[in-house]
């Protein structure tokens, strides 16, 4: 039915991209949630896909998350505002927006302390039970929808979700114009981590990865240096030598972007003593690294999950031109049942597909 098809009374019918089975998508129609009078509704524009979608849709879970029944998918997502509620202040009916996704229940400790995102009872788009937003309308509350500045698209808008993990992790392991950062894996999360790092002033930055396409667009992105690893964990110490040449000095930060036994040793061996370690990526449910050396050398290691307060941030990197996400998006479809399953499959494939965009 692409954009939506008609209703018996002759309404639009709210259409949805619908995870079903392992490996199985189908659109079909989506009701929304009542309006209450601090939500707004959006028609959405743009919804990138996300590594924890493609994890859906291959398994049926993402970490200890499980998809028990049909949920729609998506949770990268800008789009236009078609109607407020009674109570909503600073947000209008034609507003272009970005949307958290993220419903916390400020009421727990973790919310009340400002850590919202480790609240327990977090209800995140397309994270089981939760529906997504790949949709051609979601119903949302305005405090986590953000105006977009005049100069920032709807594609760019949709690109803050995964900025924000970037800017969560640079902002936990304090990144500023005296450090200096290696970031392991050149996909997507650790090519906004990068990205990010710089915003925040970082002066050198060294990635590794395995794939040298990767590579060659982190280069391209800004990456002082590039190199070129394995996935054999016996070639960590031959490795770190690399790294350590390629810096110039001590790594002060390093950040795990894929999470494997063999780039977080590789990360807190590298890290200089006194650094830091952030585990950003999640490859792996567990993991046996040298913590005990680590340790000796007093590197702290610290981990994010998703971000807090990071969009009006996120959102004036890219107003200011501090950040430029447009090249990572290498991909667009539009929404109909054809093109949800290529632009699945070309996400899942990797290779050259960095971000992967539906245009709704």
């Amino acid at each position: 039915m692409g954009k939506g098809g008609k209703s018996e009374g002759g309404e639009e019918e709210n259409m949805a991209a619908w995870l079903v089975a392992i490996n199985t998508l189908k659109i079909q129609p989506f009701n929304l949630p009542p309006l209450g009078p601090h939500d707004v509704k959006v028609r959405m524009k743009a919804v990138g896909i996300c590594g924890s979608d493609v994890h859906y849709l291959k398994t049926l879970r993402c970490a200890d998350f499980i998809v028990k029944e049909p949920m729609v998918i998506g949770h990268e997502c800008a789009g236009v505002i078609e109607e407020v509620g009674s109570e909503v202040k600073d947000l209008v009916v034609g507003d272009r927006v970005a949307l958290e996704p993220g419903i916390s229940c400020w009421r727990c400790t973790h919310c009340k302390q400002g850590r919202y995102n480790l609240c327990p009872d977090m209800k995140f788009f397309a994270t089981p039970p939760v529906h997504g937003s790949l949709a051609n309308q979601v119903v949302h509350p305005a405090d986590l929808c953000f105006k977009l500045p005049d100069n920032v698209s709807l594609e760019e808008g949709a690109m803050c979700e995964p900025l924000s993990v970037g800017v969560h992790a640079c902002r936990r392991a304090e990144i500023g114009p005296e450090t200096n950062v290696l970031v392991m894996g050149a996909g997507p999360i650790g090519l906004v981590t990068m990205l990010a790092a710089r915003a925040f002033g970082a002066p050198r930055i060294v990635i590794v990865d395995v794939e040298d396409s990767r590579l060659a667009v982190a280069k391209e992105l800004g990456a002082d240096e590039i190199i070129k690893v394995s996935t054999n964990i016996q070639d960590v110490e031959e490795e770190v030598g690399l790294i350590q040449k390629a810096m110039g000095g001590g790594v002060d930060v390093s950040f795990d972007c894929a999470g494997f036994n063999k780039t977080m040793t590789t990360a807190l061996t590298a890290t200089r003593p006194g650094g830091k370690v952030c585990l950003v990526g999640m490859g792996h449910h567990e993991m046996t690294v040298p913590l005990t050396p680590a340790a000796a050398r007093e590197v702290d290691v610290v981990g994010i999950f998703r971000y807090k307060n990071t969009w009006p941030l996120c959102l004036e990197f890219l107003r200011s031109g501090k950040i430029d996400v447009k090249p990572l998006i290498t991909h667009r479809y539009g929404f109909s049942q054809k093109e949800v399953e290529e632009a699945f499959e070309t996400s899942a494939r990797g290779g050259n597909a960095i971000k992967v965009m539906f245009n709704l």
